[in-house]
């Protein structure tokens, strides 16, 4: 008697070679900041013309440049689990201290540059060291830091020009060739860029790298996930969120700079409120407000959708009151959006 045996009875069943390609995009952060950027490209480029124009492409990059730069290096503080809510006044600070002593105390361009960078860097690192030592959330500590560098921002101003306002950088010694480094434009395909947009390029590139391929990024992604189990293997925690803020204060250096050059002038209220749009940029680049989970390029694609949708809204003339609304939608979408995939990641690589 032959008894038939089916191949599938015999041989034992196949294991699947690895993640299928939907499951490897996934387990990316910025996957949900993609789809809402090409859907917000693609839906202002139908209803105006000028949006694709080569005026209309640089004025919505140029608008998300200086808040790219910021994004990023907020997305990995807010990976790192922290918040620096004193990201936006830094901007007007460091170029503040640069006009100043260019102008009034007469110093090099390039000299004032070196020591607002050496100012956002100590209070950088004061944010985080205060954190750290305290155990306070970093929200209450650069809250006061916020509060600190605007009065310092308004007082100091006020006492040495009798005004609010800081101008004249132009005639400075050494401010063409700073100029050329972060004012100057660049004409590709008729398309004038700013030198903000190759900053916020570079810049994201390097803080992708850093967060996917070096140990320093390991140690982001651990600080902010699971802090007392980094620690318990050794990642030096308190060196990571100290950087980490030192980051926050360098981005802040890098806008503030782009400014003062590119406008020549500084209010010292400027740059006030807009830590919380550097928040949201990377939120809606795929952050969580948790921490340990989030990506530099989301939160430049974050910073990209504000851009288009905020000069889209312009082209299209409707009221500016609407970019709010916006902004509202956008925020608690991303959270759910976010704590969707962070879910459907963790059970990818299980």
């Amino acid at each position: 008697m032959t008894v038939a045996t089916k191949a599938s009875e015999i041989a034992p069943a196949r294991r699947p070679d690895g993640p299928t390609l939907m499951q490897r995009m996934i387990v990316r952060p910025e996957i949900g900041a993609a789809l809402g950027a090409l859907l917000v490209f693609v839906f202002f480029s139908v209803i105006t013309d000028r949006f694709l124009s080569p005026l209309g492409v640089a004025t919505w990059l140029d608008d998300s440049s200086t808040l790219g730069i910021m994004a990023i290096a907020v997305a990995l503080l807010m990976i790192g689990g922290e918040f620096d809510l004193s990201a936006g006044v830094m901007t007007a600070s460091t170029a503040l201290v640069t006009a100043l002593l260019s102008v009034h105390a007469g110093w090099n361009v390039w000299l004032a540059l070196l020591v607002s960078l050496v100012f956002a860097l100590a209070v950088g690192a004061f944010n985080g060291w205060v954190v750290m030592r305290t155990g306070l959330p970093s929200f209450i500590v650069t809250l006061g830091t916020f509060l600190a560098l605007q009065g310092l921002n308004l007082g100091v101003t006020r006492l040495v020009t009798n005004t609010v306002q800081v101008s004249g950088v132009r005639g400075a010694p050494g401010y063409e060739s700073a100029g050329s480094v972060f004012a100057s434009t660049i004409d590709i395909g008729g398309v004038r860029f700013q030198a903000s947009v190759l900053w916020w390029i570079v810049l994201t590139a390097i803080a992708a790298l850093i967060l996917v391929r070096t140990r320093f990024g390991n140690w982001i992604f651990a600080v902010g996930g699971a802090l007392q189990s980094a620690r318990a293997v050794g990642v030096p925690a308190v060196r990571t969120k100290i950087l980490l803020f030192m980051g926050t204060a360098f981005a802040g250096w890098v806008v503030g700079s782009c400014n003062i050059l590119r406008f020549s002038s500084v209010q010292a209220n400027q740059g006030v409120g807009l830590e919380l749009h550097y928040i949201i940029a990377a939120v809606v680049g795929g952050c969580l407000l948790t921490g340990g989970f989030g990506s530099a390029i989301g939160a430049a694609i974050g910073a990209l959708i504000f851009g288009m949708a905020r000069q889209g809204i312009v082209f299209a003339r409707w009221d500016s009151d609407w970019f709010m609304l916006f902004l509202g939608v956008l925020l608690l979408a991303a959270v759910l959006v976010n704590n969707r995939f962070q879910k459907r990641a963790e059970r990818v690589r299980r």
